[in-house]
């Protein structure tokens, strides 16, 4: 990939239960596409020989196993939900046994729940081979990782403020239900748009198919891609032939470049 441009390999592109759905016997999870089987959602965003990964959800070492190439730099985590950061503990193979701490770029509310829920990553003296984070509290400004600058995208998870992120021409919005007028200035330009769409059915906090396609074609991306997405968003090729012109159904393992 060209140094100036901007590579994103999709992670997972399921819900909080991934796809298919523990004993759930609906068309999706019995299918045999490959794209049908979705694991909690996370991105790689690699650019400029940066390469930050997008939450790290319960799935992650087996997502990186199979990964393109598994190296990572740094974090940015949208939101404390667990198919977001429950696989927080598997970066400690990045860590070099605590000697290398990762940085993980966060809002203040988040750094909290993770301090409550993985303390002793956190303690003065931490057992030895723990993950060991460099922590960095942000807000609504743009900053910079390893010269990379990153746009946190506020956004609302119902009545959660979360926040997605845009990196040059690409930009990553999970979970959000609404998303102020400002954010979507903010979002105005991108080349390359990720977007949750959970269902069909109306969600109290995330955006349906329909709300999703609204945003997009309000912000007018030349490319938008769907993801954090549950089983009844129905089969994979189906769906596909549903959407309009420049939008895809994301699923695990996708590569693109801009």
């Amino acid at each position: 990939m060209n140094s100036s441009g901007v590579e994103i390999e999709f992670l997972g592109t399921g819900t909080s239960t991934g796809v298919p759905v523990i004993r759930c016997q609906c068309e999706v999870c019995r299918s045999t596409d490959v794209r049908d089987k979705r694991f909690r959602s996370s991105v790689i965003v690699r650019t400029q020989g940066v390469n930050l990964l997008v939450d790290c959800g319960p799935d992650f070492r087996s997502q990186m196993l199979a990964v393109t190439n598994p190296e990572v730099d740094a974090l940015l985590v949208t939101h404390i939900h667990y198919d977001h950061v429950g696989g927080l503990d598997d970066l400690r193979v990045f860590c070099g046994g605590g000697e290398h701490d990762m940085p993980v770029y966060a809002r203040a509310d988040v750094f909290e729940e993770l301090k409550r829920h993985m303390d002793y990553c956190f303690v003065e003296h931490p057992y030895p081979g723990v993950p060991s984070f460099e922590t960095h509290v942000i807000d609504d400004k743009a900053f910079s990782v390893f010269g990379v600058e990153v746009t946190p995208i506020p956004v609302m998870h119902g009545k959660l403020p979360i926040v997605g992120y845009r990196i040059g021409d690409v930009a990553y919005v999970t979970d959000a239900k609404t998303i102020p007028q400002e954010s979507i200035n903010k979002l105005r330009g991108v080349k390359l748009l990720v977007i949750n769409a959970l269902r069909h059915t109306q969600h109290h906090s995330h955006m349906t198919l329909e709300e999703s396609l609204s945003v997009i074609k309000g912000i007018n991306p030349q490319q938008a891609y769907l993801t954090h997405v549950c089983h009844e968003i129905g089969v994979h090729a189906q769906v596909e032939k549903q959407l309009p012109a420049g939008v895809k159904l994301a699923y695990d393992g996708l590569v693109v470049r801009i």
